[in-house]
């Protein structure tokens, strides 16, 4: 797996119905910036152009019956042949498809995508897309969570920017990134800030005292404690990770 340079910035391909969504809240704050300063790379294809006649059609009613519609395996290869003409190796440059029936996104695997050279990403609509083009093209399916969304672009958004913030000099402070939630199968300790006392309640002493290695000490156990408390799922994944 081969990094990108600064020559070749990290690019997201998104292969979308809607590509007048993007950037969107891609386009702002220090993720935005970045793209600006082609610090990280957004491409869009339109799958409506790859549709079918001159209304170009991009699904038709599942077989077998029932409700909603699918993407025709056809129409989507089209899309996928494009969008991968110059960059096949999955292993560089995963295909991903997002779908509430995938793998959830974790922070584990945003850092592999983050050592690629770009992901292309495939945003569901109606009721999916058609099995056979999911098994040829050995897409990765991805959900952002135990819920339905209209469509894939807003989970494409979660999915590019917990890629994004990981690269390099992205967020300015990469050692902000090690500490965070998730990292190390762990949630992140409680913040404070100014002013000590609000509203009766005082900042924690430890953290007023100095002592950065008593300090670390309190962080890991209180990461440890919110993990275990507030999820199970992960404490568990913590648990077997020191085995």
């Amino acid at each position: 797996m081969i990094s990108p340079t600064q020559n070749t910035p990290w690019k997201a391909r998104v292969i979308t119905l809607f590509p007048e969504l993007f950037p969107g809240p891609l386009g702002c704050s220090l993720v935005g910036k970045a793209l600006n300063n082609q610090q990280w790379a957004l491409e869009t294809i339109d799958l409506r152009k790859f549709g079918l006649g001159n209304h170009r059609i991009v699904d038709d009613k599942p077989f077998g019956g029932g409700p909603g519609m699918v993407f025709r395996p056809d129409v989507v290869e089209s899309a996928l042949n494009a969008a991968t003409q110059e960059n096949f190796n999955t292993a560089d440059w995963p295909l991903i498809c997002l779908t509430p029936r995938g793998k959830k996104l974790n922070q584990s695997d945003s850092q592999k995508w983050a050592k690629c050279h770009g992901i292309t990403i495939l945003c569901g609509r109606f009721e999916g897309i058609d099995e056979r083009v999911i098994e040829h093209y050995s897409l990765t399916e991805v959900s952002v969570g135990d819920f339905v969304l209209s469509g894939g672009e807003i989970a494409a958004y979660a999915l590019i920017d917990s890629v994004v913030r990981l690269i390099p000099k992205i967020l300015g402070n990469q050692h902000s990134v090690i500490e965070e939630s998730h990292h190390d199968n762990l949630l992140e300790y409680p913040q404070y800030t100014q002013p000590r006392i609000w509203n009766g309640v005082s900042v924690p002493k430890i953290l007023l005292s100095g002592n950065h290695a008593e300090i670390a000490k309190w962080r890991k156990s209180e990461s440890i404690r919110a993990t275990r408390i507030r999820r199970p799922d992960m404490w568990n994944d913590f648990l077997q990770s020191r085995q």
